[in-house]
């Protein structure tokens, strides 16, 4: 039985890059020695294992072949004859098919380390077609290496285009793309994503509700990360995640919350906020008026979910230059906040009158606002 260190922690230790977590394949063992020696299994059809103090991952080397249709569609043969090179060879890119052994020794039957100096993300084999979760985890690599000048090898990008054009993607599930989406949002490269899946002419099957992309989009969201310094950074807020979405996708198309939300399968809070955003841009395309500022308060429901608002504060600070709009926005929002129906009761109006009273006093203290 030998232990390998594969995979992301010994790509990333070789780019200098933060490590976020450590995976483990295990050579010459079987399920039965492995509970044996305290490990906790967690996949059954796929062997892996939890060390009983780490909670690292320890997957049995395995071979795959291709049993049916989409990314799931594989039977696992973790047979303890299995090399190490086999291991490797099923893996999608030959960056990530390089193993570290408990000397330090690097195993790297698929010239890995070459194509890291080359900055080359080159796919290992021909099994790389049979997986289209692979388009989107190599498009996922190439925006998140961006900016270490790192580029598709050109029989990469053909393989990836040609399965796009099969009708690949179409097998994906929406929950499944989603899950690549959020990594990306999480290194704040969410736009260099959506570069190659352009490219590759993906969006379609990926991102539905976005009628274009194009190097302006791309451009905006660019500066923004520079802004920000996320480039280098494992660590991005929740905030800065939804601020990255709604920015790159302010073109889409969206009806009602209710599209987006099925199209995608998001968090309600991406939906919201992409809502939020769009109907603002709505605002704000038109000549500003008190009333339709109170009307865009009414629709986000600022007076019983201020959050909502706070939030699209943030986006519309960092979708390029619009600090003074953001703090015009808000001093309105105030205003209209300190102006509550007691007060309006204490004037004597009643009933129906209440609700026209509160709605012409919160008009008059925006109007001041905009003058």
């Amino acid at each position: 039985m030998k232990v390998y260190l594969v995979g992301g922690a010994v790509r990333d230790a070789l780019l200098h890059y933060p490590i976020v977590e450590h995976d483990y394949v295990v050579v010459g063992s079987t399920p039965k020695q492995m509970l044996a020696l305290g490990y906790t299994q967690v996949g059954k059809d796929f062997p892996v294992f939890l060390h009983p103090e780490s909670k690292d991952e320890y997957a049995l080397a395995r071979k795959e072949r291709k049993s049916g249709q989409g990314y799931t569609g594989f039977i696992c043969d973790f047979d303890p004859t299995v090399t190490l090179e086999e291991d490797l060879y099923r893996r999608d890119l030959t960056i990530n098919a390089i193993a570290q052994d408990e000397n330090g020794q690097l195993v790297d039957p698929y010239h890995g380390q070459a194509d890291i100096k080359s900055r080359i993300l080159r796919h290992v084999g021909p099994a790389f077609s049979e997986d289209p979760l692979r388009i989107l985890r190599v498009a996922r690599f190439a925006a998140r290496y961006h900016h270490l000048g790192f580029t598709l090898a050109p029989e990469t990008f053909k393989l990836m285009k040609e399965m796009v054009s099969a009708g690949e993607l179409k097998t994906l599930t929406k929950e499944r793309i989603w899950l690549e989406i959020e990594k990306c949002l999480k290194t704040g490269t969410f736009h260099l994503f959506l570069d190659v899946l352009n490219e590759l002419d993906a969006l379609q099957d990926t991102l539905p509700i976005l009628p274009s992309w194009n190097a302006q989009n791309s451009s905006l969201t660019e500066q923004i990360n520079n802004q920000k310094e996320m480039s280098n950074s494992p660590h991005i807020t929740s905030t800065w995640q939804i601020c990255q979405f709604c920015i790159c996708l302010q073109t889409c198309k969206l009806d009602n919350l209710k599209d987006i939300e099925q199209s995608l399968r998001i968090p309600s809070i991406f939906a919201n906020s992409l809502r939020d955003y769009k109907t603002l841009q709505l605002l704000l395309n038109a000549p500003l008026n008190a009333e339709g500022v109170l009307q865009f308060f009414n629709q986000i429901d600022l007076w019983r979910r201020p959050e909502r608002f706070s939030l699209l504060l943030e986006i519309l600070k960092h979708s390029g230059n619009k600090t003074d709009i953001a703090k015009m926005l808000e001093n309105c929002a105030n205003v209209a906040q300190a102006i509550t129906a007691q007060q309006i009761i204490a004037l004597g109006y009643k009933g129906a009158e209440i609700k026209l009273g509160l709605q012409t006093a919160r008009v008059t203290a925006i109007s001041k606002i905009l003058e």
